[in-house]
């Protein structure tokens, strides 16, 4: 099936059917929930088969548990979430009544990456069936078995006449982004995001781009140098640093470079569960490296399992430019706060900054200078499952926002309704139009 195709077979189905009401979603999402559940061995077996390595237990926390407990939470909250909020009237139009309704926008067009290709597919998909939409999902061709298992999934969950799973390579997802979709949601690097806006553009397509950028780690001096390395070093591992907002640069000020070293050396977290997902990758990780001086934290191990290395290198580096995506972890010392913040903010906003050390008063400084990105303090990575806060980008990171309520409202539309009554005053400057008009206009003018 082309994405066109998909495209007229949803539409068709919407305008046979109608917009899914409240219990029609809240089966929808419950099922989804069981579905992915009723998979989770297979989905953790197909991952591990297709990365050649990847942890189990990672899988099942980003892809399964995740993707199920967020189905979960909006299925609880969406009848709250859908009530009609009453809007005030000017006094010159009483008694009239406004009020905004959330109606869906038709039909939502997702393509998800590599790196989390069940939780990226599917939790932008509960946040578009959550507000009334029909989906077509464009998962990773890096996957193609996890591809056809989403697939699965989605037609187990909630048929053909809701959700449809268009699956192919680059020439596929081309054909896919450039479609007169309601909404598309694009998750991938910053690069491939400006041509998913461009053959957008053509159509007015409104976009959720959720992007990438170097996430800074700021070390302040009032950290503790052993309890931050290993809570920087635990989000850098999961998934072998192959997540949008896994830790990328850390910014050590009153804390020397091999002071943070050893701390890390005395983790015990050196080699990541996850390998690299393929050839590809690992090569443009070995370009990075080059011109950088290292300090691996373990042996390599079988495959592509790459052990956590700590990098230093000059500012002419790619490494110092190019987002890193692997389980790299890049360093620099700094003289102060004034100065780590000069640098994160000449940068694109990253989607987090994470602070350790920082009390409430330089907390205040960096969340009023930095642009855009979520402030998190005392652990990295985690905060992108937090059900009920909305996750995305600014800038180079991307725009919109998912998750729980954010989510809802992306995919909504805002609806005016308004009744008027029989009598306004208003109404008293209708045509035609008389001398107390013009003597109220006088007036009304001073």
């Amino acid at each position: 099936m082309t994405p066109a195709e998909a495209l007229a077979a949803l539409r068709a189905a919407e305008a046979r059917d109608g917009t899914p009401n409240l219990k029609q979603r809240r089966v929808l999402l419950a099922g989804l929930a069981r579905a992915v559940m009723a998979r989770s061995h297979e989905i953790m077996a197909v991952l591990d088969a297709e990365y050649e390595g990847r942890a189990p237990i990672e899988t099942l926390l980003a892809d399964v548990l995740l993707v199920a407990d967020m189905a979960r939470y909006v299925r609880r909250n969406l009848w709250h979430w859908m009530r009609p909020r009453r809007v005030s009237v000017p006094y010159p139009f009483w008694p009239a009544r406004a009020r905004e309704e959330f109606v869906p926008k038709g039909v939502v067009g997702i393509m998800a990456p590599w790196n989390y290709p069940v939780q990226l597919a599917l939790l932008p998909a509960i946040d578009a069936i959550a507000a009334g939409n029909r989906v077509c999902v464009k998962p990773s061709e890096a996957l193609p078995r996890t591809a056809a298992l989403i697939a699965d999934i989605l037609r187990d969950a909630w048929g053909d006449d809701i959700a449809l799973c268009v699956q192919g390579g680059a020439d596929i997802g081309a054909d896919f982004a450039a479609q007169p979709w309601d909404h598309l949601v694009f998750t991938g690097s910053t690069a491939t995001g400006r041509k998913i806006m461009a053959a957008a553009a053509p159509n007015l397509t409104p976009l959720t781009l959720e992007l990438g950028g170097k996430c800074p780690v700021l070390v302040l001096p009032g950290a503790d140098l052993k309890r931050a390395a290993r809570d920087i070093l635990a989000g850098k591992a999961f998934n072998a640093g192959q997540t949008c907002v896994a830790p990328d640069t850390v910014l050590l000020v009153g804390h020397s470079k091999q002071a943070f070293i050893d701390a890390c050396r005395g983790s015990g977290i050196g080699l990541p569960d996850t390998g690299v997902i393929n050839a590809a990758q690992y090569a443009r990780l070995q370009r990075l490296m080059a011109g950088a001086s290292l300090t691996p934290l373990a042996e390599d191990g079988p495959g592509r399992r790459m052990a956590l290395r700590l990098a230093e290198a000059p500012p002419e580096a790619p490494i110092c430019h190019e987002e890193i995506f692997g389980p790299i972890l890049l360093l620099r010392e700094e003289t102060s706060l004034e100065e780590a913040l000069a640098w994160v903010v000449a940068r694109p906003a990253s989607l987090a900054i994470y602070l350790f050390g920082a009390d409430s008063k330089e907390e205040n400084q960096i969340s009023s200078l930095a642009r855009g990105s979520a402030i998190i303090a005392g652990r990295t990575v985690e905060f992108a499952g937090f059900q009920a806060l909305g996750f995305g980008g600014s800038g180079e990171s991307g725009f919109g926002r998912r998750n729980g309520l954010a989510g809802f409202l992306e995919f909504s539309h805002r609806r005016a309704r308004v009744h008027h009554g029989k009598f306004s005053l208003s109404r008293l400057f209708d045509q035609p139009r008389g001398k107390a008009v013009e003597r109220l206009k006088n007036f009304l003018a001073k």
